[in-house]
C-alpha cells in the first residue's frame, strides 16, 4: 500500500495542474455549503442579540424593517423622522426609560450617532481610552472606527457632507474625539458618538458664527435697526466647536421641532411595555416595534433564501462530482499505455485499481484538510465577515 501511495503520489505532482484544479473544485463544492452556513448563523446571533437587548423602539409610521435596522445597526436606510416633542411626551411616563437616537450623517464612512449618556450605560459601553462627550462638538469612537481611522483622543474627525453642491451652506463640522469605547463586537464598534446638539448642529439646525456687533468689516452686515443686526452670506460661519467660540454656538427654530431617528424604550415590566404599545396602536404618526419580532421576519426571509441556495449548492454539488468521475475516466483511456506496461511487468488488474484508489484518496484527502482549514478561517473571522459583507 506504501508503494502504490508512492506511485500515485509521484503521478499526482507530474500533473500538478490536473490536480490542482480537481482538488480546489471538490474543495469549493464540499466549502460554501458550510461556509454559508457558518455566516448564517453568526448573522443570526448577531441579529438577534442586538435586538433582544433593545425591547422596545419608537419611530415614525413607515417600513418597520428600515426603522430596526437604522436604529439597531445604523444601516444607511434612513427613515422618516420624529421630533422632540414625541420624546418629551414619552419622558413623562416614569415607568418608561427613554433613549433618543439621531442617525443621519456620516464621518468617513462610519455613521454618526446623535444620543445621550443614557445609551452608554443601557448598552454596556466602556471607555477604552479617554473619556465620554461632555462638551458641544465632541464625540467618541467606536473600537473598529478608531482602528480603521487610526485615530485617538486628542484627534479631530471632519463629518461628510450629504451633498458636495449643497447650496444650504451647511458647513462639515470638525469634531473633537475624547475617546475611544471597548469593543463590545456590535454595531457599535463602527459608530460615531456624539450628543443630540453636536448632530444638530452637523444638520445646520445650529451654527456659531462672530460677533456682528464687533466685526470691523462693515460689508459683512446687510440690515442694522436697533439692537437687531442682518448679516449677509460673507459672514463666516466657524465649522469647529472649541473654547474660544463655544458661546457663539446657538440654535433656531423650536426645540420641539428639533428631528429624531426614533426613541429606544425600556420599560420597567411587561404592563408598562403592553400600556405603551396600546397607545400607539392607532397612531396615524408614530409606530412602537418590538426589535425582536421584526428581525425574526427578516431572518425567515434570510433563510427562506439559504433553502434556494442550498439546492443550487447540491446542483452544482452533483454537476462537479460528475465532472471529476469523468475526468478519471477520462484519465485511465489516456493512461492506456501505462496500464500495458504494468501488465507486462507481471502485475494484475487489482494493481491499476489500488494506484486509481491512492489518488482517489490523496486529492479527498487534500480537499479536505484544505476545506477543514477554510471552515476555521471562516469560523474564526465569521463575526468580522459578518460585519464587512453587511456594511
Amino acid at each position: 500500500m506504501r508503494d502504490d501511495l508512492y506511485i500515485a503520489w509521484r503521478y499526482i505532482l507530474f500533473n500538478r495542474a490536473r490536480s490542482l484544479v480537481l482538488v480546489a473544485c471538490i474543495t469549493l463544492v464540499a466549502f460554501l455549503p458550510l461556509s454559508l452556513s457558518l455566516l448564517l448563523n453568526e448573522v443570526e446571533r448577531s441579529l438577534r442579540t442586538r435586538a433582544v437587548d433593545t425591547p422596545l423602539l419608537v419611530g415614525a409610521r413607515g417600513s418597520a424593517l428600515d426603522l430596526a435596522m437604522s436604529s439597531l445597526y445604523f444601516d444607511d436606510q434612513q427613515p422618516k423622522t420624529v421630533s422632540m416633542a414625541l420624546l418629551e411626551e414619552l419622558e413623562q411616563d416614569r415607568r418608561v426609560m427613554s433613549v433618543p437616537l439621531y442617525v443621519r450623517f456620516k464621518a468617513r464612512g462610519f455613521p454618526v450617532v446623535g444620543t445621550t449618556l443614557d445609551y452608554m450605560d443601557l448598552r454596556g459601553l466602556s471607555v477604552r481610552h479617554g473619556r465620554l462627550p461632555a462638551l458641544l462638538g465632541e464625540c467618541v469612537l467606536g473600537a473598529e472606527a478608531a482602528a480603521k481611522l487610526g485615530m485617538g483622543p486628542g484627534d479631530h474627525l471632519v463629518t461628510t457632507p450629504e451633498n458636495l453642491f449643497d447650496l444650504a451652506g451647511i458647513y462639515p463640522l470638525r469634531m473633537q474625539v475624547v475617546g475611544v469605547l471597548h469593543p463590545s463586537h456590535t454595531a457599535d464598534d463602527r459608530a460615531v458618538f456624539t450628543d443630540l446638539k453636536t448632530a444638530w448642529v452637523i444638520q445646520g439646525l445650529g451654527h456659531g458664527h462672530q460677533d456682528l456687533a464687533q466685526t470691523e468689516d462693515p460689508s459683512v452686515i446687510l440690515d442694522k435697526r436697533d439692537s437687531n443686526v442682518t448679516a449677509n452670506a460673507k459672514l463666516v460661519q466657524y465649522n469647529e466647536i472649541n473654547a474660544d467660540n463655544m458661546g457663539s454656538f446657538h440654535f433656531h427654530g423650536k426645540p420641539d421641532d428639533y428631528p429624531l431617528s426614533a426613541v429606544i424604550l425600556y420599560p420597567e415590566d411587561e404592563k408598562s411595555a403592553t400600556l405603551l404599545r396600546g397607545r400607539y396602536l392607532d397612531s396615524e404618526r408614530y409606530q412602537v416595534l418590538i426589535p425582536p419580532e421584526v428581525i425574526e421576519g427578516l431572518l425567515d426571509n434570510i433563510f427562506r433564501i439559504k433553502r434556494v441556495l442550498d439546492t443550487v449548492v447540491l446542483i452544482v454539488g452533483l454537476a462537479t462530482l460528475l465532472a471529476v468521475i469523468l475526468v478519471f475516466a477520462l484519465s485511465i483511456r489516456l493512461r492506456q499505455r501505462e496500464m500495458e506496461t504494468i501488465f507486462k511487468l507481471g502485475c494484475g488488474r487489482l494493481t491499476m485499481v489500488r494506484l486509481l484508489g491512492a489518488e482517489i484518496a490523496i486529492v479527498a484527502l487534500a480537499s479536505l484538510a484544505l476545506g477543514c482549514l477554510l471552515a476555521l478561517a471562516t469560523s474564526r473571522f465569521g463575526d468580522d465577515l459578518v460585519r464587512m459583507l453587511v456594511a
